[in-house]
């Protein structure tokens, strides 16, 4: 059992993210998960990127996951006009080639809900592509093989948006989701104006924390939870991570 603590893209914001990573880490058995975007739009994507090798130095308490804008660096279209510096994009290539950027990561919680944790969230599609396994740590093994043509597709797990993509394309299915998601990317709010940014089939299932930050939406008997704070270019002015207590990593 361990105690998760799950950090939504960060954007080079790299003082938000030492702000809620070292109070995390002063417990001895919590395991910090990031599900990536640690760069672009903020203001300094390289103090994020020397934070992260610090802590994935030692690597039992930092998974670091891949976001669609490290993909950038690492196989995938380039869609961001302001490049990193040559180090840091070989910094990111040698975590890649090291397996210490990963596609999903599993966990189950102390009541038993497993949960799937990737960067945007697993569609119907991409799910059905894998072979439509039932569980979220064979689903995370399967995505930690790399195929190409689930992780590089416009709406796979680097790049669904949450409502179009990840929730309606669960909604419709005639399958029920197997298994709970956690993902960032993007949400099915504005956290800045406290409004809604999805359809009411999806509102009447979901509900916020607006302080820190997160989203659930219940969809048959399974939970999707939204981490991404929507840091922007300056930074969320409040947010928390999000915490599991009590948690099984199970990849």
């Amino acid at each position: 059992m361990a105690k998760l603590v799950i950090i939504g893209d960060v954007g080079g914001c790299v003082d938000q993210l030492s702000q809620a990573v070292m109070p995390a880490l002063e417990d001895p058995d919590a395991v910090v998960i990031q599900v990536g975007d640690l760069i672009d739009r903020g203001p300094d994507s390289a103090g994020v990127l020397a934070f992260v090798r610090h802590r994935l130095e030692d690597s039992r308490r930092w998974i670091q996951l891949i976001g669609n804008h490290e993909s950038q660096y690492l196989g995938a279209e380039k869609f961001w006009p302001q490049r990193l510096s040559g180090e840091d994009a070989a910094l990111l290539k040698n975590w890649w080639l090291r397996d210490r950027l990963r596609a999903a990561a599993a966990m189950r919680t102390g009541e038993g809900e497993e949960f799937l944790i990737t960067h945007a969230g697993l569609t119907v599609d991409a799910w059905r592509k894998l072979g439509e396994p039932v569980t979220a740590a064979t689903t995370a093994d399967l995505l930690n093989t790399r195929p190409e043509d689930i992780l590089w597709h416009e709406r796979g797990p680097l790049w669904a948006e949450a409502g179009p993509d990840l929730y309606d394309s669960w909604l419709h299915s005639a399958e029920p989701p197997p298994f709970g998601q956690v993902h960032g990317h993007s949400t099915i709010v504005d956290f800045r104006r406290r409004a809604w940014r999805c359809g009411e089939r999806i509102r009447q299932r979901a509900a916020v924390d607006w302080d820190a930050r997160h989203t659930f939406t219940r969809i048959s008997m399974s939970r999707f939870i939204g981490v991404d704070p929507q840091h922007g270019r300056d930074g969320a002015p409040q947010w928390s991570p999000m915490v599991f207590h009590d948690a099984t990593l199970l990849v």
